[in-house]
């Protein structure tokens, strides 16, 4: 069984869902919750789900390697972001190379980038009077957004659709598909 870390910045109901979608599974299992903002629900929702929980600063991930070193001790062979907002540093692309996705809410390479997540994303969206959009899920590398896209669903952005409207779609694609698609490529890993 694979151990999963779930990167978060913020709710956490992503990391929510999926830690419930693993906890009846056989593959993985969610060991690890991270944080960079000490005040995240996150933290709050991993710990009530009896999952580790841990904030970090920019220091611990970019300087110190406390969290590169969290990872190995915790034997974590998958990371997961989900809501995460920092590029990740070098020694850990280095040690997950293949192992790190994230999901954005949008098509990706359209509405990606430094700056574009969650409500932005659907702002510019539904301004710019997009007929779809969607979530990407993709491999991550040293650059926002432009690591290996693993999977896009779609969902039509109506002409009555605000930005929250949209932002309802996006999270019911997804809680349907991260977790499955987070399964699939967990299962081509080796050993």
């Amino acid at each position: 069984m694979k151990n999963i870390a779930i990167f978060a910045s913020g709710s956490g109901t992503n990391a929510e869902n999926i830690i419930k979608y693993f906890s009846t599974r056989n593959t993985a299992k969610v060991s690890l919750v991270m944080s960079n903002n000490r005040n995240a629900l996150v933290l709050t929702r991993a710990e009530s789900l009896g999952i580790t929980a841990i904030f970090f600063d920019r220091s611990d991930f970019y300087d110190s390697g406390f969290v590169l070193s969290r990872l190995i001790s915790e034997k974590i062979d998958f990371i997961v972001l989900a809501g995460f907002l920092w590029l990740v540093p070098e020694n850990i692309l280095e040690k997950y190379n293949g192992r790190i996705i994230n999901i954005h809410p949008a098509l990706l390479p359209d509405y990606g980038g430094k700056g574009m997540y969650g409500d932005v994303v659907h702002r510019a969206v539904v301004s710019n009077r997009e007929k779809e959009s969607g979530i990407t899920i993709h491999y991550v590398d040293k650059h926002y957004d432009k690591g290996g896209i693993i999977f896009q669903q779609r969902c039509t952005v109506d002409p009555s659709d605000t930005p929250e409207s949209l932002a309802q779609k996006i999270h019911a694609l997804e809680y349907a598909c991260f977790p499955e698609v987070i399964e699939k490529v967990i299962m081509t890993l080796p050993g």
